[in-house]
């Protein structure tokens, strides 16, 4: 029997108030457990001891709440989830408060350090668990009710979803995007809400530059008004709110790509708004300001100088990004899988997106520092035979001037992207374009991606797979030494599509970069001995010397064998029919002839008895022979042939023969079958069977309606007339109608007197 869904199955079970027994549903509110789930604090800024016991405690509490939630069955689980508020509020909670990978590094205690991480883990399996519509085939929801419950409860929503990816999207990618889409595909109402949500994102800047002082185009719809104008601007606003807006903007922008990068259908969704011309306006815009205020500003502490510039370069890296994503999703991904009439709206798309943005030129040269826009148009130039190639020229021309002025170099490797230290603040700082392309190329170089709550360590590869691994790469980059591909596949934990991908795109580490891309594999020296390391068709057998100790000696033959091992031996080894011939005559199967002495044949004679045995001489032996002389005659009765019959009787008599033959082998069929004792009942029964199929085959009529006829005086029909005449004619051949016919033969020959 299938099982049921979770929202079809009913439970029996006892009413604790009557004691009656009822039936619930599997999803009912009095099914939930009472348990009080705490809200989450983030860890301590300080090593305060009272702090570290609180957080600890506080932590643990919520860490084993929701172990012994994972632990509970299907239906319960569930329950739990959708009855249980307290729940939900611990959950939100620890999305909003958790830290995020790029905030301040704080020295944080060991103890505390290994909670975070436990925490970190079990909320991420409960968001897992949350998002499965189907555990095992027992245990399932169906599909469009499972949407309609994480909807409804509001299990998950877009901020929830936004959150998801950027506390767990680095180290458990594949997981949350499956998880992500699981939710989007069983509830397509979550893309209406998103739509929804990208006016609010949208503002988010808008607000960021309202703060600032500044005002992007097409943030609003109306003219600002005099009185409202104020002149604060990032150079003279307080040193706190600098920090809010860089902290704000750096959460956004992390936010946004993480999402992104896990989602990519979300991209249409977001190219409606045109999400790509406002980002680039908008980092046209702040970003300049937002640095110029940061150098020029004098700090007290040069740890605060630091921190703002890795955000607001974390910030310009996760951007472009974003901005890459979309350009990716949007244009290029459809371009490389679709055939090529389908590639002529996603080039035209291309080519209208950095037709808009061709007049932010700060943001133009630092998206083609790290991903240039040659290769894209490259790209669209052999997709497309029939591209404008006036417009390409134009925007290539375009990015080509947004460098002058400007050295147009990578970014130089910087372990530390921290500025060196200002003696009065930001003195030694160069104001120029070079340098701020050095900077964020550093940004992006050396920032250092949290692993996630269930990432685990890639094991080494080595031998047939490692060398499958570098033909993989080498069979598209032929131009690449192994040495090389084995660098970067170490580097990115074996995965060759990520090394193939960052190769052509020219995303690799700054190390890697700064090696010669035709170095050659070394291989290290073996150093096992040349005995160990052999390899042949006689490795470890009975006789090898090297790996055993002891060798069987009376396995080893020398010269010829001998001869009992030949086929004539073989052949005149008579052992086994000695051996089946004397279990054989313990059965008294085989007899032997009994040799008899002089003197002992007379008295063998005397005890034979020569007596007829007439035991069988009832039976008639041999009278019912099938080989006697008229074997032809009694089997198949003689025809007439086919070419002297007459004619119009050949295929009557045919048929005649036919069934003739046909009832005869029936009836052989009968004298053969072995019935002790029949029936009398039964061959009745039979015999009455095949008179009527005969007479059916015959055609004869047992209907006698047509000799009735009808009343008399009304006439009568020519088929009863007929039937009458036969059955006057044929009355005195059965039954008892032949009894005047036999009186007038006796009255003739005088035997009743007249």
């Amino acid at each position: 029997m299938p099982a049921l869904p979770l929202d079809e199955l009913q439970l029996t079970e006892r009413d604790p108030k009557t004691g009656k027994l009822r039936t619930l549903p599997a999803l009912h509110p009095e099914i939930k457990a009472d348990r009080s789930f705490v809200l989450y604090r983030p860890p301590p800024v300080v090593r305060d001891p009272a702090l570290v016991e609180e957080f600890l405690e506080r932590a643990k509490f919520i860490a084993d709440d929701l172990n012994w939630l994972l632990a509970l069955p299907h239906d319960k689980f569930w329950c739990q989830v959708i009855f249980d508020e307290t729940l939900q509020k611990c959950l939100d909670s620890y999305l909003c408060y958790a830290p995020r990978k790029f905030d301040a590094l704080l020295d944080c205690h060991p103890e505390v350090n290994d909670m975070q991480k436990c925490l970190h883990r079990s909320v991420f399996l409960t968001f897992l668990r949350m998002s499965t519509h189907k555990e095992s085939k027992d245990h399932f929801i169906t599909p469009s009710v499972f949407g309609e419950i994480i909807y409804n409860n509001f299990l998950f929503d877009i901020p929830k979803i936004l959150d998801l990816c950027v506390l767990f999207g680095k180290g458990n990618g594949l997981l949350l995007q499956k998880m992500i889409e699981n939710i989007f595909t069983w509830q397509p109402s979550y893309f209406s809400d998103l739509d929804e949500t990208l006016p609010t994102v949208l503002q988010v800047f808008n607000n960021i530059l309202h703060k600032c002082g500044l005002q992007c185009e097409g943030a609003s719809a109306e003219p600002q008004k005099l009185e409202e104008r104020v002149n604060v601007t990032p150079g003279n606003m307080p040193l706190q709110e600098l920090k809010d807006i860089v902290l704000y903007l750096c959460d956004t922008c992390t936010t946004l790509w993480a999402f992104l990068d896990v989602f990519p259908l979300a991209c249409q969704t977001f190219q409606k708004h045109e999400f790509c011309y406002r980002l680039a306006s908008f980092y046209e815009l702040a970003i300049p300001e937002l640095e110029s205020a940061i150098k020029k500003r004098h700090y007290e502490d040069n740890s605060v100088f630091a921190d703002l510039w890795r955000r607001i370069s974390h910030s310009r890296k996760k951007m472009i990004e974003a901005f890459h994503v979309l350009i990716n999703q949007v244009c290029l991904q459809p371009i490389l899988e679709s055939s090529c009439e389908n590639i002529q709206p996603f080039i035209e798309e291309f080519l209208q997106i950095f037709t808009s943005v061709l007049q932010e030129r700060r943001f133009l040269r630092d998206y083609d520092e790290l991903f240039p826009v040659e290769d894209d148009v490259s790209l669209l130039q052999q997709a497309s035979s029939t591209l404008d190639e006036t417009r390409t020229a134009y925007i290539l021309q375009a990015v080509e001037s947004a460098w002058e002025g400007v050295d147009r170099k990578k970014g130089q490797v910087v372990k530390d992207p921290t500025p060196p230290a200002m003696s009065n603040g930001a003195s030694a700082i160069v104001e120029s374009a070079a340098e701020d392309v050095e900077e964020l190329g550093a940004a992006y170089a050396s920032e250092d991606e949290c692993a996630g709550a269930a990432a685990a360590p890639v094991g080494k590869v080595s031998g047939v797979e490692l060398d499958s691994l570098i033909s993989q790469v080498k069979d598209l980059l032929p131009d690449l030494g192994e040495g090389f591909i084995l660098a970067c596949l170490e580097e990115y934990s074996y995965n060759a599509e990520q090394v193939i991908n960052n190769i052509l795109e020219d995303k690799l580490a700054p190390y890697l970069d700064k090696l010669d891309r035709t170095m050659q594999r070394q291989l290290k020296p073996d150093p096992t001995p040349l005995v160990t390391s052999r390899y042949n068709v006689f490795q470890n057998d009975e006789f090898d010397v090297f790996s055993r100790d002891s060798v069987d000696v009376s396995r080893i033959q020398k010269g010829k064998r001998r001869e009992k091992d030949t086929t004539r031996s073989l052949l005149n080894d008579k052992r086994l029919v000695a051996e089946q011939k004397e279990r054989y005559s313990q059965y008294s199967v085989i007899v032997e002839e009994v040799p008899v002495q002089q003197g002992e044949a007379q008295l063998y004679k005397e005890d034979y008895e020569d007596e007829y045995d007439d035991t069988y001489d009832g039976n008639q032996v041999g009278a019912n022979d099938a080989d006697s002389d008229d074997e032809l005659i009694s089997r198949r009765p003689f025809t007439i042939p086919q070419v002297l019959r007459p004619k119009g009787q050949e295929e009557g008599q045919e048929e005649e023969e036919e069934d003739e033959e046909e009832e005869e082998e029936e009836a052989e069929k009968e004298r053969t079958k072995d019935h002790f004792v029949q029936d009398p009942a039964v061959l009745r029964e039979r015999a009455e069977a095949r008179r009527l199929a005969y007479l059916a085959r015959k055609g004869h009529k047992h209907d006698s309606s047509a000799v009735v006829g009808n009343v008399k005086g009304h006439g009568q029909n020519r088929e009863t007339v007929q039937e009458r005449r036969k059955k006057e004619a044929n009355k005195s051949t059965r039954a008892n109608h032949n009894r005047r016919v036999m009186a007038d033969r006796k009255r003739n020959k005088g035997m009743i007197p007249s």
